[in-house]
């Protein structure tokens, strides 16, 4: 890891290029526990952060990019404005967080019209659809229309964005949305990419991860500690962002490769 670090340092090997990718933090409300986030664990034979739990999402891809499609809440360009991107950008980042959200949980942020929201996802047909996206033998704008449903963009809020940093030989240039489940529906275990989930407070899954307990990425745990702060749904929702890009460095100390979190020069991951 040293001499990766030290190669892009120099400048003898040049950053990979990030793709750009979207992240949804499920909330819910819960009698007991109060404030929970859907979090699912990584499989360990994957590449990109293995082990680690993580929020729902993914990249960005060319399904993403089909304009043909129902639309409800605030338009790609309004999007475009939170994030720092381009209405196109804007749109296939909206897109991307539905899709995946729905492809790994089975929670859809879509309804039959601009003011309401499917209640149930469960059954075969609706797996069947979760898996045609998959396979990519259906677009997402084409399961929308089959089903006649638009996707509901007022459902998100954007809540920060961050990039990989720029040692690291994969990198996502992720915005992170919040959306609280919709009534009726269950976030589920069917994504191939995760052997567990868990509904859980994000004080405590901040506290696993401090404790050694769950791995995450410093995203993921920054994130937790933000959400911490909050006690119900609405109150996330309700909460005004401005939207700050955060992409660790890398900088060796004492001869050991750590990861500096831009907002705290004092605040560092060991990059191992």
């Amino acid at each position: 890891m040293r001499g990766q670090v030290e190669d892009i340092l120099s400048g003898r090997v040049p950053p990979a290029p990030p793709r750009h990718a979207a992240t949804v933090v499920v909330l819910r409300d819960h009698e007991r526990h109060g404030l929970q986030a859907f979090m699912l664990r990584r499989v360990s034979s994957m590449a990109f952060a293995p082990g680690a739990y993580v929020f729902p999402g993914g990249s960005v891809d060319a399904r993403d990019r089909e304009t043909d499609l129902g639309w409800a809440g605030p338009p790609p360009a309004a999007w475009g404005e939170a994030f720092r991107a381009d209405a196109s950008l804007a749109r296939e980042l909206v897109c991307a967080a539905v899709r995946e959200t729905f492809e790994e949980t089975l929670v859809l942020l879509a309804g039959p019209s601009p003011k309401s929201v499917v209640d149930d996802t469960r059954g075969d047909e609706w797996e069947a659809d979760r898996r045609a996206l998959l396979d990519r033998s259906q677009s997402f704008a084409e399961f929308l229309a089959r089903r006649g449903l638009v996707l509901r963009s007022d459902l998100l809020r954007p809540w920060t964005h961050w990039i990989t940093p720029a040692v690291e030989p994969k990198r996502y240039d992720t915005r992170f949305f919040v959306a609280a489940i919709p009534e009726g529906q269950r976030a589920r275990d069917v994504s191939t990419e995760a052997d567990r989930v868990a509904w859980v407070r994000p004080a405590e899954a901040a506290e696993r991860a401090t404790a050694g307990e769950w791995l995450m990425l410093p995203p993921t745990l920054t994130t937790l500690a933000e959400l911490a702060e909050y006690a119900t749904v609405a109150d996330v929702l309700a909460a005004r962002r401005e939207i700050v890009v955060h992409e660790p460095r890398a900088e060796i100390v004492d001869g050991v490769p750590y990861l500096v979190l831009p907002e705290d020069a004092g605040h560092r991951y060991p990059a191992t």
